[in-house]
């Protein structure tokens, strides 16, 4: 297991450009399995989730080439549906929550598929009900196996049909889009994700020939079509390391550039930083943030506390609420910080509070933090990494503290962050890999 040793207290400085966005790629992975012709997409992550999801889909005989870094060709023509039955699928597929997106394109091209219950992060109850529902609706049979921990699916009448989803839910929402875009007739969904990532995967599907409607909007409308053809498509930025960046510039009192963002798709995220007190500007595509002794949290008109709460998109990302909370830790005011949508996402408050912070976990969905005002810094000490967003917050915690730190379980974080270490060396950060 890797750890890393950082030496916090230490004012950074630089440009640094951010990844593609994770949450898109394990969709528009998975979207290659609906054609038989090439795919190419550029800006693939270098992460651990992508990377085994790029592997899922070679052992399921799609054809993988990587033309170079970043960019990969996938031919899904010779697709092995046997491999769905095999031990070796359900070891992959279980190990990474992204996979239950392949369940989309399997049906809607071949008429049946099986998963085991997906994995991922330790952050509460993530049912998949409004999955296998949407499947439901479009006249899919399912059944769960209890003793291999399998859900089977039987999908070989699809038929468009008007549903309101039960929540927002992105990664439902997606994996209804895929498996609907070769049902037969018209699909209704309303109450559909709207995020970024949903937007880009329906532009996607309908430059391979699908016929969607309402992008960007929370009802879509899909007109089924007989198939699909390949593609070119390029991954957004991911606006939760730009989030992330924000944060770390703020904590550290560091003059950053973050490169090439994609402003236009980053919503609300900016504006709830700058109510923060974070000082940022626009230059062309690009956020400029200067070094900060200071900020302080707004409060609201009539003087009552910032509440900062995650809701589903044009809302805050709960991905951020993490970064959010800990640079609060040294902010002049108070937050209450409401994590909606999972019970065990505060949970890593406590490592914070043996740092120094003045954190009140007020129950499992909220936390008060009272800032610090840089009148105290955080204190180096030793934590594990219980999550990905979870992770990346208690490193920007430790870069800004006083003294050593040490993180263990690292291999949280590299699931969603690509060579972090490496990136943020660049910008002067004391940060090895042990």
């Amino acid at each position: 297991m890797s750890v890393f040793r950082i030496k916090g207290g230490k004012k950074l400085s630089g440009e640094i450009v951010p990844q593609g966005a994770k949450n898109e790629a394990l969709q528009v992975l998975c979207a290659v399995l609906l054609t038989a012709e090439p795919v190419t997409i550029h800006n693939v992550p270098d992460i651990l989730d992508v990377n085994k999801l790029i592997e899922l889909i070679g052992d399921l005989g799609c054809t993988v080439e990587k033309l170079k870094p970043g960019s990969y060709r996938f031919t899904a023509s010779n697709i092995d549906t046997d491999f769905l039955q095999s031990d070796t699928y359900r070891k992959k597929a279980a190990a990474l929550r992204g996979s239950v997106m392949l369940l989309g394109p399997i049906l809607a091209r071949f008429g049946k598929a099986s998963i085991p219950k997906p994995g991922g992060d330790k952050i509460g109850r993530r049912r998949l009900d409004t999955h296998f529902l949407g499947f439901q609706n479009l006249g899919a049979k399912f059944r769960y196996e209890t003793d291999g921990n399998l859900f089977h699916i039987d999908a070989s009448h699809l038929t468009g049909k008007y549903m309101l989803l039960d929540e927002a839910s992105v990664t439902g929402t997606a994996n209804i889009v895929m498996a609907a875009v070769m049902a037969k007739g018209k699909t209704t969904l309303y109450n559909a994700a709207c995020e970024p990532y949903l937007q880009q995967l329906c532009t996607m599907l309908n430059r391979m020939g699908a016929r969607i409607t309402g992008i960007g909007s929370n009802l879509l409308e899909i007109e089924g079509v007989e198939g699909l053809r390949g593609t070119e498509h390029t991954i957004l930025p991911d606006m939760i390391e730009i989030g992330s960046f924000i944060g770390l510039a703020a904590m550290t009192q560091s003059e950053i550039t973050i490169k090439n963002c994609r402003i236009d798709m980053l919503g609300i995220i900016p504006e709830i930083f700058r109510r923060l007190g974070i000082k940022m500007e626009f230059r062309g595509d690009d956020i400029f943030i200067p070094a900060q002794e200071r900020y302080e949290i707004e409060t609201f008109i009539d003087g009552s506390i910032l509440t900062v709460a995650d809701a589903p998109w044009p809302g805050f990302t709960p991905d951020l609420l993490s970064i959010v909370l800990v640079v609060a830790t040294q902010a002049k005011g108070t937050v209450l910080i409401h994590q909606k949508m999972f019970e065990s996402r505060l949970f890593f408050v406590d490592k914070l509070i043996d740092m120094g912070a003045q954190i009140i976990l007020c129950d499992p969905h909220r936390a008060t933090v009272i800032g610090l005002d840089r009148k105290q810094a955080l204190r180096g000490i030793k934590m594990s990494s219980p999550d990905i967003r979870a992770g990346v917050a208690l490193l920007i915690a430790a870069l800004s503290a006083s003294g050593e730190s040490e993180i263990s379980n690292v291999e949280q974080i590299d699931r969603g962050y690509q060579n972090i270490e490496g990136r943020l060396q660049k910008l002067g950060a004391q940060i090895q890999r042990a």
